[in-house]
């Protein structure tokens, strides 16, 4: 054991330790043949020692190995059978390999290469069926069904993504992509379409065909760009057609203008019609954009009922078209006015006449209408377009185109007939847009009724015949004869514009009573001068609504021209030097200051010679007129007329109706005019129009001046005794001449009523004139009595009351003016010193002279010389303030 212990450790390491290389370098460099003989004893021993051991050990396991051999002999028999078993097996399984395993085997590959197969032709047929789609969508699209088409193109890319492995389908997929893109121009221009003639069910086809694309935004987006395209498109053509049509060429080198210069080669004849074809093709556009409006609103309204539950994005859809909508309302109408405004602003406008100046501004007017309707707005570049036009084409002087029609005619009275007003109550109706929805444009009425008013009122002066006075006068209920024109409430030139109500016979039958019912009593007595100027208020009224911002330049006019009326009226029959010295006050301090203003500030004196080097240059005169002169024709010095009676009358009272008209009228004109100038027209109305009825005084004077010979009746009273001493019982001469006179003048007057009625309060102008001129001629002729006795004072009592009754009897004006006049002057000879004094100082109607004289007359009777010179210069610092 210990030999075996003396061992070194690496011995026992590893079986790859080698032994022989260990002990080679554990060799000495010098070697010793003894050291070595020792060392491999040494090593024998040990060697023995192992051997011996190991000896040991086999003999101590002898009988475990004998077992283990058993064991392994046991496995050898074992493995041999199992060896046997397997050839066995295997012999048996190449027998049922070939019997049935290869078989059942082929049975399953070929059932699953005809599955296959099977896929591989359906997946060929859906490629033969998209090889083939392009041939139905073509046939979709003429169809115009583009939601069809579109929803066909996304199935057949969805298809052709699920065989994006086959190589032909990469090619098919580009192809579908350009017919995608094909569709969608195409829709694009289905798309415009809808701007000038709108379909609900081709725009509803348009609009789901954008929804399956995902692009409504866009398509909102691409509508407003056609919408001012179309637009554009619309105003070009309609111009460049006219331009065209009158150029009478196939010269292109309109079509290449702009619009704006395309505009400035329409004439004036086509202009009219060319506007109303323009504002047609512009209503046609912004009707289908109201329509469109329309729709998207109802299917807004549908798809909240029928989904309660809205995605997100659809609702911001929704969003989106509603506030483009709504904001193209204003783009699309700013385009719309921009249009028309070149094309109104193309054309010089001077030229035309008014009427037709007129119709444009109501096409414009109903354009400005459908502007306000279509988005609210006030049309102000239309109104401000149109108003530089009416500056350069109406220069807003009515008294040029109304060239006053005494210089060319004498004023005779016209039929009477029913005075429409120029204005009628307004009527709830619907808007334009409701109105002509479905069909119909609200500029096809001007065409329809352009020629309706054809009257002219300046054809005839005065009646054609006695039939035509006669049947004017007795048969007033029956309105055949009157133009259906006459028969409105609102008569419109030229314009279109259907009168909003009529006035119905029984209408008329109600109004019997009514002063301007037809009827012989109080008919109005009316000038052709009147009725056009009448016309011309309301052509003019019409402009004012039109455009509201030139009213007060319109309403200054027309005050213009009902100033020169009055003024012609008077120049022609009240001018008279006389009146001051009759002291009657025939003219009101108010007609005066009226008069005068009109002379200075609207007459051109200097046209007549007058004063040529007083007035200021021509730039002060260009808004002034001539003077009117009265027509040769008229003769006012004929006592057999009664001194142009007749014309006076005419003139006169279609004045006084033309300011009732006016007056009727002032509240509307009053809401037109701005709030700054609205006192202009109440100053208008205070000191003009109101004092139109006090020119019957200054007129008809005239008349009562020269119908009665006053002059006569003084001489004869000069020859009349009046210091008598006896009461006289019977009246002298001069009164029953001066009743004779009167007499005359009422048949003369009744003769000049058989053809000209003569109403009351003309009548009673005139007699109260002559009376009063009779009594004041009977003062003044009792003023020239050198001596007068109380019998005498008894005798002109006696004259004036046979004078007053026999008056009576004539005339119904009641009470007889200035009757107290001649009463007190003769019943002041009775007065003493002290009252005749007082007399004198509170009646200072008389004159000095028949003051004097009423002095000197008493003068010995109970008045003695010092009272006299009392009196008498009493008189003197009464008449030295006159001085």
């Amino acid at each position: 054991q210990e030999i075996i212990n003396s061992i070194e450790e690496i011995y026992f390491s590893n079986d790859s330790f080698d032994m022989v290389q260990h002990e080679l370098e554990k060799l000495p460099p010098e070697l010793n043949l003894q050291e070595l003989e020792d060392y491999r004893d040494k090593l024998k021993r040990q060697q023995a020692a192992v051997s011996k051991k190991v000896a040991d050990l086999i003999l101590e396991k002898q009988p475990s190995y004998v077992k283990e051999l058993e064991r392994v002999t046991a496995l050898q028999s074992n493995l041999q059978l199992a060896a046997v078993i397997c050839t066995n097996a295997r012999r048996q399984l190449s027998v049922a390999k070939e019997g049935f395993t290869e078989a059942s085997l082929g049975l399953l590959a070929n059932q699953r290469r005809r599955h296959l197969l099977t896929g591989l032709l359906k997946s060929l047929r859906t490629i033969k069926t998209l090889q083939r789609t392009d041939v139905r969508l073509c046939e979709m699209l003429e169809e115009e069904d583009y939601p069809g088409a579109i929803q066909l193109c996304l199935e057949c890319q969805k298809a052709a993504s699920t065989f994006k492995h086959y190589s032909c389908i990469s090619e098919l997929n580009s192809k579908l992509q350009d017919t995608l893109e094909q569709i969608e121009e195409q829709l694009d221009v289905a798309l415009s379409k809808t701007c000038k003639h709108f379909d609900v069910l081709h725009y509803t086809k348009v609009q789901l065909a954008y929804t399956l694309l995902g692009k409504t935004q866009t398509a909102m987006d691409q509508l407003h760009m056609h919408f001012t395209q179309a637009i554009h498109n619309t105003v070009f053509q309609v111009v460049l057609g006219y331009v065209e049509l009158c150029a009478g060429n196939a010269d292109t080198k309109f079509q290449k203008m702009q619009y704006k210069d395309l505009c400035t080669h329409i004439t004036l004849d086509s202009y009219i019609p060319c506007l109303t074809d323009l504002c047609k093709a512009l209503w046609e556009v912004m009707l289908s954009y109201y329509r469109t409006m329309q729709w998207h609103e109802e299917q807004d309204k549908q798809e909240k009922t029928s989904t309660p539950a809205e995605s997100d994005e659809l609702v911001v859809d929704r969003s989106y078209v509603k506030k483009k909508l709504e904001h193209g309302l204003t783009r699309i109408w700013q385009d719309v006015q921009l249009k028309v405004k070149a094309y109104i602003l193309g054309t010089d406008m001077s030229n035309f006449k008014y009427d037709d100046f007129i119709v444009v501004l109501d096409v414009i007017s109903r354009l400005m209408q459908v502007g306000e309707e279509f988005c609210g707005s006030r049309s102000e570049v239309l109104q401000e377009s149109i108003k530089r036009q009416s500056c350069l084409s109406v220069p807003f002087s009515p008294l040029q185109e109304f060239k006053f029609m005494g210089q060319c005619r004498s004023p005779s009275m016209s039929p009477s007939r029913q005075v429409a007003s120029p204005y009628a109550p307004d009527q709830k109706e619907l808007s334009l847009f409701q109105q002509y929805l479905q069909e119909g444009n609200p500029f096809e009425v001007h065409i329809e009724h352009k020629e309706e008013e054809t009257e002219d009122v300046l054809a005839s002066n005065g009646y054609e015949s006695d039939e035509l006075e006669k049947s004017v006068y007795q048969d007033y209920d029956s309105d055949s004869d009157v133009p259906e024109e006459l028969k409105q409430d609102f008569v419109d030139e030229q314009t279109g514009d259907a009168p909003l109500k009529s006035v119905s016979r029984e209408t008329i039958r109600s109004k019997k009573k009514s002063d301007y019912n037809l009827n012989k009593i109080n008919a109005p007595i009316l000038t052709n001068t009147t009725l056009n100027v009448i016309r011309l208020v309301g052509k003019y009224m019409q402009m004012m609504s039109i455009l509201k911002p030139i009213a007060f330049d319109v309403i200054h006019c027309v005050s213009q021209l009902f100033d020169y009326y009055l003024f012609a009226v008077y120049t022609f029959f009240g001018r008279n030097d006389m009146y001051e010295s009759s002291g009657l006050g025939l003219i009101s301090s108010r007609l005066r200051t009226t008069l005068n203003r009109i002379q200075e500030g609207l007459i051109d004196m200097e046209t007549l010679g007058e004063n040529s080097g007083v007035h200021g240059p021509v730039e002060d005169r260009k808004e002034k007129v001539p003077s009117p002169h009265l027509s040769q024709l008229v003769v006012l010095t004929n006592s057999g007329n009664l001194y142009g009676l007749a014309q006076r009358v005419v003139a006169t009272e279609s004045l006084v109706f033309l300011a009732e008209q006016f007056e009727s009228l002032q509240s509307h004109l009053d809401t037109m005019m701005p709030a700054a100038k609205k006192p202009f027209l109440q100053q208008f109305y205070s000191q003009t129009v109101s004092t139109a009825s006090e020119l019957r005084k200054p007129i008809y004077w005239i008349v009562a001046a020269k119908a009665i010979d006053y002059e006569q009746m003084l001489l004869m009273m000069a020859g009349v005794k009046w210091d008598i001493r006896e009461i006289m019982s019977q009246h002298n001469v001069y009164v029953d001449v001066l009743l004779k006179e009167f007499e005359q003048f009422n048949e003369r007057l009744s003769d000049v009523s058989r053809y000209v009625r003569i109403p009351l309060p003309v009548s009673n102008v005139l007699w109260e004139h002559c009376i009063r001129l009779a009594n004041r001629t009977l003062v003044e002729g009792y003023a020239n009595v050198k001596k007068c006795s109380n019998e005498g004072r008894a005798l002109m009592q006696l004259d004036f009351q046979q004078f007053l009754m026999k008056l009576e009897k004539l005339t119904d004006l009641r009470p007889i003016p200035d009757k107290e006049f001649v009463e007190t002057y003769i019943k002041a000879y009775y007065l003493t010193e002290n009252d005749m004094e007082q007399f004198i100082k509170n009646h200072r109607e008389y004159s000095m002279k028949q003051l004097a004289n009423l002095v000197n007359v008493c003068l010995g009777s109970h008045i003695n010389k010092r009272a006299r010179q009392k009196l008498l210069a009493a008189i003197d610092d009464i008449d030295r303030p006159k001085r």
